[in-house]
Order: structure tokens, then sequence, then C-alpha cells
């Protein structure tokens, strides 16, 4: 089942990471920054759309899944102006699509563009800021802010 979340504490992420199915889907709008659990994603339904930001951990108790998700509550803003949805995957046994494309070993992170290509992998917890960085130096992530300047401009 998917687990919508737009926003979240850690309680609740703990919680509905452990629950998976007393977890309801929520409709989402674009501009929601978009946090989804537990899910079987294919990379696919995101394209043109959105900025998968995949968090792979061998369990929700990884101190490094831990730090990520700290990192990303606080700055859920910044994701969200980015177009930038976060899916969460926790369960290696679980064989999901996410995993068999990306074949994580334990913690990582993987940026995913809007043409699904992917333009990061980490071992290691990033901070939103270093991932906006990277996401800002795109040339797609350039274009859409220079069209934005227009519109406002015009």
């Amino acid at each position: 089942m998917t687990r919508v979340f737009s926003k979240f504490s850690g309680l609740l992420l703990a919680m509905a990471l452990a629950a998976p199915a007393a977890a309801q889907e929520a409709q989402t709008t674009p501009e929601d920054p978009v946090v989804l659990g537990s899910i079987d994603a294919n990379l696919n339904d995101f394209l043109w759309h959105k900025r998968p930001l995949v968090i792979f951990a061998d369990s929700a108790e990884d101190p490094r899944f831990l730090q990520q998700m700290q990192y990303i509550e606080a700055r859920l803003d910044d994701l969200a102006e980015r177009d930038v949805v976060v899916l969460i995957d926790t369960d290696p046994t679980g064989g999901s699509d996410l995993r068999e494309a990306l074949r994580p070993r334990g913690f990582m992170l993987a940026l995913i563009s809007k043409d699904g290509t992917v333009i990061l992998r980490k071992p290691s917890p990033w901070s939103v800021r270093e991932i906006s960085r990277t996401i800002d130096k795109q040339p797609l992530r350039e274009q859409e802010i220079r069209d934005r300047r227009a519109a406002g401009q015009g």
C-alpha cells in the first residue's frame, strides 16, 4: 500500500513505517512536498513531473536513514520548490521496483532528474541544501527558474 505524507514529524514517520496497513492514501497537489513510504513505485510515473529523491535503508532504525529524514523534514519547502518527491524504501527483502532499478547496498540516497537520469548517488546522508544545489545546476532546473522569472515580469 502506498503511504503519502505531505507533512510529517519523526513520530508520524516512525508510526507509518511501523504500521503499513494502517496508513491511508491522501490526495496531493503538485505544490505539496511529498514523502512516500514503503512503496512499490515505478520511476517512470514521475517522468517530466517530479524529481524523485529515493532514500534506501535496510531498516527504518538505521541512524543514517534517521538523520536523512531529519534533514528532509527540516526543509520540505525547499524540496517542494524544486518539484521533488521523496521515495522511501526501508525493506530490503520487499523486492521493490525501486531496489531493482537502483540496486542499493544498505543506506543510499539517489536523486533522479525529471528526464529519468540518475544525477546523484550517495552512501551517506546529504543536507537538503546540498541536494538543492545539485538540482539547481541541472539545465532543466535553470530553465524552470528562467521561465518563472519571465512569468513574474510579464
